[in-house]
């Protein structure tokens, strides 16, 4: 009797193992992927960031490219600062469009 017990109590306790190592491997692989796009994200709002010619939907780095570059692409028309800082674009005759 005492050993039935004993292979029961050794078989739950690898069962319940190999349970929790299963969890604790798929949890490592989600949080590796989590921390590999992250970094290229980061990479590419730096990009945009220090390039005043990407275009971009952002309207706060917008207006920090405008002030840095004095140019900015936003969604996909290119804005500029005239000397007396204001902003305009350039219409498709290559007119001064003052905004």
């Amino acid at each position: 009797m005492t050993n039935i017990l004993l292979i029961l109590f050794l078989l739950i306790v690898f069962f319940v193992s190999l349970f929790l190592l299963f969890f604790y491997s798929k949890r490592n692989k989600r949080l590796a992927k989590k921390t590999t796009i992250v970094p290229n994200k980061v990479a590419f709002l730096k990009e945009q960031e220090f390039n005043p010619d990407v275009s971009t939907d952002n309207w706060d780095l917008h207006k920090l490219r405008l002030a840095k570059f004095r140019r900015s692409q936003y969604k996909g028309l290119t804005f500029f600062i005239s000397s007396d800082n204001r902003i305009y674009y350039l219409s498709e005759e290559g007119d001064k469009v003052y905004c």
